[in-house]
């Protein structure tokens, strides 16, 4: 499947587990935000790297799945898919994609894990994990990418970026990240690091990763790290430095 094709499926099933997830219950708390219209930023990477190139013979990992969204699609695209989230802090306590794994009969392993804490992933080597929005919802980035980068050969994120401070004072160029107030950015206490470009590649390199492609979209003129307006994201395609046998 080419990009073009994959992106037109990826948002038809969009639609299609939106109405699902109504004819379950149109009253739950379903997480209110679209995953799947990812494949809209991911279109130019994957039109690079291919995703079946990517995904290898090994399960597939979606970090910070919400309602599992991106892991259902990857399944009904025929691959094995594991999903780790945090139930305290997913935005309905991973109850959302533990209903729709029921509903779909799906066979989408659901993991609880807390990467701000002392975590173990549950397998030893992925090719390809998913990793799309959670950056600066971590307390200890750095760590945990270090220790991804020791367990998988790819690995695709997004995170919010800025090129100014809230303060206007350009940090585009500079290696830094500003860690928010806990009502800073959208009065969500969970959001911390917020980088600069340059900040954001040099971890990428400082924490054992390549930088395969990397695009910014959003408000890429002048972005900072707290106004909703004014929010830029970058996706990126990672491989890891570590010797992979096999």
């Amino acid at each position: 499947m080419n990009a073009t094709d994959l992106e037109t499926a990826a948002l038809q099933f969009m639609t299609e587990i939106d109405a699902l997830k109504t004819e379950i219950d149109p009253k739950f708390p379903w997480y209110p935000y679209g995953s799947l219209n990812n494949f809209v930023h991911l279109k130019p990477l994957f039109e690079q790297f291919p995703l079946h190139q990517l995904l290898g013979d090994r399960p597939a990992l979606d970090i910070g799945a919400a309602d599992g969204d991106l892991a259902f699609f990857l399944e009904r695209l025929g691959h094995a898919v594991e999903v780790i989230d945090h139930a305290p802090t997913n935005f309905n306590g991973l109850r959302g994609a533990r209903l729709l794994a029921e509903r779909l009969n799906s066979a989408v392993v659901i993991h609880d894990v807390d990467l701000d804490s002392y975590f173990a992933l549950p397998a030893t080597r992925y090719d390809l994990v998913f990793f799309l929005g959670i950056l600066y919802h971590l307390k200890s980035p750095f760590l945990v990418l270090e220790s991804l980068s020791k367990v998988t050969k790819y690995l695709l994120l997004s995170t919010r970026i800025a090129r100014f401070t809230p303060q206007a004072d350009p940090i585009r160029h500079l290696p830094v990240a500003y860690l928010l107030d806990p009502t800073e950015a959208n009065n969500d206490s969970t959001n911390y690091w917020i980088f600069s470009e340059t900040g954001l590649l040099r971890l990428f390199d400082r924490s054992g990763w390549d930088v395969l492609a990397h695009r910014s979209v959003g408000d890429t003129k002048s972005s900072d790290p707290a106004r909703p307006g004014h929010d830029e994201r970058c996706f990126a395609l990672l491989a890891s430095r570590a010797p992979f046998p096999g």
